[in-house]
């Protein structure tokens, strides 16, 4: 299995992306818009998109995704969400005033787009691949994910806040290759950060505490002004985890 980063980053410009992840070539982790490098044919080969959240740097080349292969596949794009990030799609996105709906394109017994509720907790397995959804603590109904195969895992923290069950859960993946954590903000916004649910690096620090497993740790959702910024003091606060900045373009095996 094969996890290909499209987008890491907290915002745009200067070629930055915002969160995606292509694992092998069907499976969409988040859908910001490192989608839309992908290829006309590689993105008509996408069949299932993972969201997190339903915050507009996660999904915002979803609408666009559909409406440009839709109509080139032979099924329906499922996607995977929590019940309130698919209420909040369906009425402020795919809602006839800002984007049609695909539920309904070009007909509602033949959509292009279908909607698929998980929970906290649920495990979706995809031609020997599992991926399995985990707490996050954000401003809105969120979720992490922990993917794998018989090999090996990664597990992704989506945008969270300090969280102590998701530590529980990671300290129980077996054969944990990758942790991709986010890191929005630099020590100097630590109240924007705890007021909008992110992490900054002496919390980041913190939280690494609470790892007992030893894989390597992948820093994600870096502001573009502040990344500089944040990769020094990520150095100073969680220098001893040897964190790396996650870059557009990695691509990590199972």
């Amino acid at each position: 299995m094969q996890v290909r980063v499209l987008g890491c980053s907290g915002g745009i410009g200067a070629r930055a992306r915002t969160t995606s992840f292509l694992v092998d070539h069907d499976i969409l982790l988040d859908a910001g818009t490192g989608v839309e490098d992908l290829s006309v044919e590689e993105l008509a080969g996408i069949d299932h998109v993972f969201l997190t959240h339903s915050h507009l740097d996660h999904i915002a080349a979803l609408p666009l995704l559909v409406d440009s292969v839709g109509g080139l596949r032979s099924r329906p794009l499922v996607v995977h969400a929590l019940p309130e990030t698919i209420l909040a799609l369906k009425t402020h996105i795919f809602n006839w005033v800002i984007w049609p709906d695909f539920t309904e394109i070009p007909h509602y017994e033949r959509p292009w787009m279908v909607f698929e509720p998980i929970g906290i907790d649920s495990t979706v397995e995809l031609a020997g691949r599992w991926v399995r959804s985990l707490p996050a603590n954000h401003t809105v109904p969120a979720l992490g994910f922990h993917i794998f195969n018989e090999r090996a895992a990664l597990v992704f923290s989506g945008d969270t806040g300090p969280n102590d069950e998701f530590w529980r859960i990671v300290n129980s993946v077996e054969n944990l290759r990758y942790l991709i954590i986010e890191t929005a903000f630099p020590n100097r916004d630590q109240d924007l950060a705890v007021t909008s649910r992110h992490l900054y690096p002496i919390q980041l620090g913190q939280e690494l505490e609470k790892l007992k497993r030893e894989p390597q740790v992948l820093v994600t959702h870096l502001k573009p002004s502040d990344r500089k910024v944040i990769e020094r003091e990520l150095d100073a606060w969680a220098g001893r985890f040897a964190p790396r900045v996650l870059e557009r373009g990695d691509v990590f095996e199972l």
